[in-house]
Protein backbone atom coordinates (compact mmCIF):
# COMPACT_ATOMS: atom_id res chain seq x y z
CA UNK A 1 0.00 0.00 0.00
CA UNK A 2 1.48 3.37 -1.00
CA UNK A 3 1.74 5.85 1.82
CA UNK A 4 0.86 9.49 1.62
CA UNK A 5 3.99 11.64 1.53
CA UNK A 6 3.14 15.16 2.60
CA UNK A 7 6.05 17.37 3.59
CA UNK A 8 4.61 20.04 5.89
CA UNK A 9 7.43 22.51 5.17
CA UNK A 10 8.60 21.44 1.73
CA UNK A 11 10.66 24.10 -0.03
CA UNK A 12 8.65 26.10 -2.54
CA UNK A 13 9.82 28.43 -5.21
CA UNK A 14 9.85 31.95 -3.87
CA UNK A 15 7.80 33.85 -6.42
CA UNK A 16 9.29 37.25 -5.95
CA UNK A 17 12.80 36.99 -7.34
CA UNK A 18 15.18 35.50 -9.84
CA UNK A 19 18.46 34.70 -8.14
CA UNK A 20 21.52 36.26 -9.74
CA UNK A 21 25.09 35.27 -8.89
CA UNK A 22 25.38 37.84 -6.09
CA UNK A 23 22.25 36.56 -4.37
CA UNK A 24 23.41 32.97 -4.75
CA UNK A 25 26.60 33.97 -2.96
CA UNK A 26 24.61 35.49 -0.12
CA UNK A 27 22.42 32.43 0.30
CA UNK A 28 25.30 29.97 -0.02
CA UNK A 29 26.78 31.45 3.14
CA UNK A 30 24.13 29.41 4.93
CA UNK A 31 26.06 26.27 3.95
CA UNK A 32 28.13 26.56 7.11
CA UNK A 33 25.09 26.31 9.38
CA UNK A 34 23.82 23.07 10.88
CA UNK A 35 20.99 21.39 9.00
CA UNK A 36 18.30 22.41 11.51
CA UNK A 37 19.28 26.10 11.53
CA UNK A 38 19.59 26.22 7.76
CA UNK A 39 16.14 24.68 7.34
CA UNK A 40 14.79 27.22 9.82
CA UNK A 41 16.33 30.07 7.81
CA UNK A 42 14.76 28.72 4.63
CA UNK A 43 11.37 28.46 6.32
CA UNK A 44 11.58 31.99 7.72
CA UNK A 45 12.58 33.36 4.31
CA UNK A 46 9.71 31.49 2.67
CA UNK A 47 7.20 32.90 5.15
CA UNK A 48 8.71 36.38 4.96
CA UNK A 49 8.47 36.48 1.17
CA UNK A 50 4.83 35.44 1.17
CA UNK A 51 3.95 37.84 3.99
CA UNK A 52 5.53 40.68 2.01
CA UNK A 53 3.22 39.83 -0.87
CA UNK A 54 0.15 40.09 1.38
CA UNK A 55 1.54 43.35 2.74
CA UNK A 56 1.64 44.60 -0.87
CA UNK A 57 5.34 45.37 -0.55
CA UNK A 58 7.26 46.35 -3.66
CA UNK A 59 9.21 43.65 -5.44
CA UNK A 60 12.46 45.40 -4.50
CA UNK A 61 11.60 45.43 -0.80
CA UNK A 62 10.32 41.84 -0.94
CA UNK A 63 13.62 40.67 -2.42
CA UNK A 64 15.56 42.64 0.18
CA UNK A 65 13.41 41.45 3.09
CA UNK A 66 13.49 37.81 1.96
CA UNK A 67 17.28 37.84 1.69
CA UNK A 68 17.53 39.44 5.14
CA UNK A 69 15.35 36.60 6.41
CA UNK A 70 17.62 33.95 4.85
CA UNK A 71 20.55 35.52 6.65
CA UNK A 72 18.86 36.43 9.94
CA UNK A 73 20.46 33.60 11.95
CA UNK A 74 23.85 33.66 10.21
CA UNK A 75 25.46 34.66 13.52
CA UNK A 76 24.74 31.15 14.82
CA UNK A 77 27.81 30.07 12.84
CA UNK A 78 29.77 31.36 15.83
CA UNK A 79 27.64 29.83 18.60
CA UNK A 80 29.12 26.62 20.12
CA UNK A 81 27.22 23.54 18.92
CA UNK A 82 26.89 22.41 22.55
CA UNK A 83 24.61 25.42 23.06
CA UNK A 84 23.05 25.65 19.62
CA UNK A 85 21.97 22.01 19.58
CA UNK A 86 21.30 21.53 23.28
CA UNK A 87 17.99 19.62 23.59
CA UNK A 88 17.21 20.83 27.10
CA UNK A 89 16.60 24.33 28.41
CA UNK A 90 19.57 26.70 28.21
CA UNK A 91 21.07 28.04 31.41
CA UNK A 92 21.03 31.82 31.91
CA UNK A 93 24.71 31.95 30.92
CA UNK A 94 24.13 29.84 27.80
CA UNK A 95 21.14 31.99 26.83
CA UNK A 96 23.26 35.12 27.04
CA UNK A 97 25.77 33.46 24.69
CA UNK A 98 22.95 32.43 22.34
CA UNK A 99 21.68 36.01 22.21
CA UNK A 100 25.03 37.17 20.83
CA UNK A 101 24.16 35.57 17.47
CA UNK A 102 22.43 38.85 16.60
CA UNK A 103 25.52 41.03 17.00
CA UNK A 104 27.83 38.33 15.65
CA UNK A 105 25.67 38.03 12.54
CA UNK A 106 25.60 41.79 12.16
CA UNK A 107 29.40 42.03 12.45
CA UNK A 108 29.84 39.25 9.89
CA UNK A 109 27.54 40.98 7.41
CA UNK A 110 29.16 44.37 7.90
CA UNK A 111 32.61 42.94 7.19
CA UNK A 112 31.45 41.43 3.88
CA UNK A 113 30.48 43.95 1.19
CA UNK A 114 28.07 41.45 -0.41
CA UNK A 115 26.29 40.80 2.88
CA UNK A 116 26.41 44.33 4.31
CA UNK A 117 23.05 45.45 2.84
CA UNK A 118 21.30 42.68 4.79
CA UNK A 119 22.89 43.25 8.21
CA UNK A 120 19.66 44.72 9.61
CA UNK A 121 17.83 41.38 9.70
CA UNK A 122 20.65 39.68 11.58
CA UNK A 123 20.86 42.45 14.17
CA UNK A 124 17.21 43.34 14.77
CA UNK A 125 15.07 40.22 14.39
CA UNK A 126 14.81 39.71 18.17
CA UNK A 127 13.94 43.31 18.98
CA UNK A 128 10.42 43.86 20.39
CA UNK A 129 8.10 46.78 19.73
CA UNK A 130 7.74 47.42 23.47
CA UNK A 131 11.49 47.58 24.05
CA UNK A 132 11.85 44.20 25.78
CA UNK A 133 13.83 42.56 22.97
CA UNK A 134 17.56 42.26 22.34
CA UNK A 135 20.36 43.12 21.67
CA UNK A 136 19.60 46.85 22.01
CA UNK A 137 16.11 47.06 23.50
CA UNK A 138 14.81 49.10 20.57
CA UNK A 139 11.18 50.16 20.34
CA UNK A 140 8.82 50.33 17.39
CA UNK A 141 10.09 53.61 15.91
CA UNK A 142 13.67 52.31 15.83
CA UNK A 143 13.06 48.76 14.60
CA UNK A 144 13.32 48.45 10.79
CA UNK A 145 10.15 47.16 9.14
CA UNK A 146 11.97 44.17 7.63
CA UNK A 147 12.98 43.08 11.14
CA UNK A 148 9.38 43.39 12.35
CA UNK A 149 8.27 41.05 9.57
CA UNK A 150 11.12 38.60 10.12
CA UNK A 151 10.43 38.43 13.86
CA UNK A 152 6.87 37.20 13.28
CA UNK A 153 8.02 34.57 10.75
CA UNK A 154 10.90 33.57 13.03
CA UNK A 155 8.74 33.05 16.12
CA UNK A 156 6.11 31.13 14.18
CA UNK A 157 8.58 28.71 12.62
CA UNK A 158 10.43 28.23 15.92
CA UNK A 159 7.19 27.18 17.62
CA UNK A 160 5.97 24.82 14.89
CA UNK A 161 9.44 23.24 14.63
CA UNK A 162 9.60 22.68 18.38
CA UNK A 163 6.14 21.13 18.41
CA UNK A 164 7.00 18.99 15.37
CA UNK A 165 3.70 19.48 13.57
CA UNK A 166 2.99 16.88 10.90
CA UNK A 167 -0.21 18.60 9.83
CA UNK A 168 -1.80 22.02 10.25
CA UNK A 169 -4.48 20.62 12.55
CA UNK A 170 -4.36 22.62 15.82
CA UNK A 171 -1.93 25.11 14.25
CA UNK A 172 -4.26 27.83 15.56
CA UNK A 173 -2.83 27.15 19.03
CA UNK A 174 0.51 28.43 17.76
CA UNK A 175 -1.14 31.53 16.33
CA UNK A 176 -2.80 32.16 19.70
CA UNK A 177 0.66 32.24 21.29
CA UNK A 178 1.71 34.87 18.76
CA UNK A 179 -1.45 36.88 19.41
CA UNK A 180 -0.39 37.12 23.05
CA UNK A 181 2.99 38.36 21.84
CA UNK A 182 1.25 41.12 19.89
CA UNK A 183 -0.70 42.32 22.92
CA UNK A 184 0.70 44.70 25.52
CA UNK A 185 2.13 43.29 28.72
CA UNK A 186 -0.45 44.00 31.48
CA UNK A 187 2.36 44.81 33.90
CA UNK A 188 3.79 47.37 31.49
CA UNK A 189 0.41 48.86 30.66
CA UNK A 190 -0.04 49.60 34.36
CA UNK A 191 2.99 51.84 33.98
CA UNK A 192 1.90 53.45 30.73
CA UNK A 193 2.28 56.90 32.23
CA UNK A 194 6.00 56.18 32.23
CA UNK A 195 6.28 54.75 28.75
CA UNK A 196 3.90 55.15 25.82
CA UNK A 197 5.71 52.27 24.11
CA UNK A 198 4.41 49.85 26.73
CA UNK A 199 1.09 49.81 24.87
CA UNK A 200 2.60 48.36 21.72
CA UNK A 201 3.13 44.70 22.60
CA UNK A 202 6.12 42.82 21.19
CA UNK A 203 5.23 42.07 17.56
CA UNK A 204 3.52 43.98 14.79
CA UNK A 205 -0.22 43.18 14.64
CA UNK A 206 -0.56 44.03 10.95
CA UNK A 207 2.30 41.70 10.09
CA UNK A 208 0.77 38.97 12.27
CA UNK A 209 -2.51 39.23 10.36
CA UNK A 210 -0.64 38.56 7.11
CA UNK A 211 0.86 35.45 8.71
CA UNK A 212 -2.70 34.21 9.29
CA UNK A 213 -3.34 34.49 5.55
CA UNK A 214 -0.13 32.61 4.74
CA UNK A 215 -1.03 29.84 7.20
CA UNK A 216 -4.50 29.51 5.67
CA UNK A 217 -2.85 29.20 2.24
CA UNK A 218 -0.70 26.40 3.65
CA UNK A 219 -3.74 24.65 5.09
CA UNK A 220 -5.50 24.84 1.73
CA UNK A 221 -2.39 23.38 0.11
CA UNK A 222 -2.44 20.51 2.61
CA UNK A 223 -6.13 19.96 1.90
CA UNK A 224 -5.42 19.77 -1.84
CA UNK A 225 -2.65 17.24 -1.16
CA UNK A 226 -4.96 15.11 0.98
CA UNK A 227 -7.73 15.35 -1.63
CA UNK A 228 -5.29 14.05 -4.22
CA UNK A 229 -4.46 11.12 -1.97
CA UNK A 230 -8.17 10.47 -1.35
CA UNK A 231 -8.71 10.23 -5.11
CA UNK A 232 -5.86 7.70 -5.19
CA UNK A 233 -7.47 5.68 -2.38
CA UNK A 234 -10.89 5.71 -4.02
CA UNK A 235 -9.41 4.45 -7.27
CA UNK A 236 -7.77 1.49 -5.54
CA UNK A 237 -10.79 0.77 -3.35
CA UNK A 238 -12.88 0.51 -6.50
CA UNK A 239 -10.34 -1.90 -8.00
CA UNK A 240 -10.12 -4.02 -4.85
CA UNK A 241 -13.89 -4.15 -4.49
CA UNK A 242 -14.05 -5.49 -8.02
CA UNK A 243 -11.51 -8.15 -7.02
CA UNK A 244 -13.69 -9.03 -4.03
CA UNK A 245 -16.71 -9.28 -6.33
CA UNK A 246 -14.83 -11.59 -8.71
CA UNK A 247 -13.59 -13.70 -5.80
CA UNK A 248 -17.14 -14.15 -4.57
CA UNK A 249 -18.35 -15.16 -8.04
CA UNK A 250 -15.40 -17.51 -8.46
CA UNK A 251 -16.00 -19.21 -5.11
CA UNK A 252 -19.73 -19.60 -5.77
CA UNK A 253 -19.31 -20.96 -9.26
CA UNK A 254 -19.61 -24.72 -9.84
CA UNK A 255 -18.01 -24.60 -13.28
CA UNK A 256 -14.24 -24.80 -13.58
CA UNK A 257 -14.28 -22.68 -16.75
CA UNK A 258 -16.16 -19.90 -14.99
CA UNK A 259 -13.80 -20.08 -12.01
CA UNK A 260 -10.80 -19.73 -14.29
CA UNK A 261 -12.45 -16.80 -16.05
CA UNK A 262 -12.81 -14.85 -12.81
CA UNK A 263 -9.37 -15.97 -11.62
CA UNK A 264 -7.75 -14.50 -14.72
CA UNK A 265 -9.72 -11.30 -14.20
CA UNK A 266 -8.46 -11.10 -10.61
CA UNK A 267 -4.85 -11.60 -11.70
CA UNK A 268 -5.16 -8.71 -14.13
CA UNK A 269 -6.41 -6.45 -11.34
CA UNK A 270 -3.83 -7.41 -8.70
CA UNK A 271 -0.88 -5.07 -8.23
CA UNK A 272 2.58 -5.43 -6.69
CA UNK A 273 2.66 -7.38 -3.41
CA UNK A 274 -1.07 -8.10 -3.68
CA UNK A 275 -2.39 -11.64 -3.73
CA UNK A 276 -5.83 -13.19 -3.81
CA UNK A 277 -5.30 -14.11 -0.17
CA UNK A 278 -4.36 -10.64 1.12
CA UNK A 279 -6.55 -8.50 -1.14
CA UNK A 280 -9.42 -8.34 1.38
CA UNK A 281 -7.07 -7.12 4.10
CA UNK A 282 -5.57 -4.49 1.80
CA UNK A 283 -9.06 -3.32 0.85
CA UNK A 284 -9.90 -2.76 4.52
CA UNK A 285 -6.64 -0.86 5.01
CA UNK A 286 -7.49 1.44 2.11
CA UNK A 287 -11.01 2.01 3.45
CA UNK A 288 -9.63 2.86 6.89
CA UNK A 289 -7.09 5.24 5.34
CA UNK A 290 -9.89 6.91 3.40
CA UNK A 291 -11.93 7.55 6.55
CA UNK A 292 -8.86 8.96 8.34
CA UNK A 293 -8.08 11.36 5.46
CA UNK A 294 -11.69 12.48 5.12
CA UNK A 295 -11.77 13.26 8.85
CA UNK A 296 -8.46 15.12 8.48
CA UNK A 297 -9.86 17.30 5.71
CA UNK A 298 -12.83 18.22 7.88
CA UNK A 299 -10.51 19.12 10.76
CA UNK A 300 -8.39 21.26 8.43
CA UNK A 301 -11.45 23.16 7.23
CA UNK A 302 -12.45 23.60 10.89
CA UNK A 303 -8.96 24.94 11.57
CA UNK A 304 -9.42 27.59 8.88
CA UNK A 305 -12.69 28.66 10.54
CA UNK A 306 -10.92 29.00 13.89
CA UNK A 307 -8.09 31.08 12.40
CA UNK A 308 -10.54 33.39 10.63
CA UNK A 309 -12.24 34.01 13.98
CA UNK A 310 -9.01 34.88 15.80
CA UNK A 311 -8.80 38.52 16.78
CA UNK A 312 -5.57 40.48 16.80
Amino acid sequence: MNKENFDFYSSTNLKSYNLDQTMKYQLNVLGGLDVFTRRHCENVANLTCRMCEYLHASQKFTIYCTTCAYLHDIGKLFIPSSILQKPSRLTDKEYEIMKTHTTLGYDMCMKDLKLRPYASGALNHHEALNGTGYPNGKTRKDIPYEAQIIRVADEYDAIVSKRQYKTHIDISETLKILIKESQPDPKLVALDHLSENSKLGKINKKVLRTLFKVVIDDILYEISSVVGYIDYLKEHIKRLELIAKYKNKMENSSKEKTKNYYLEGIKLLLQAEETIENSDKILEEYKHALVVRQERIQKLYDEIKIIKQLKV
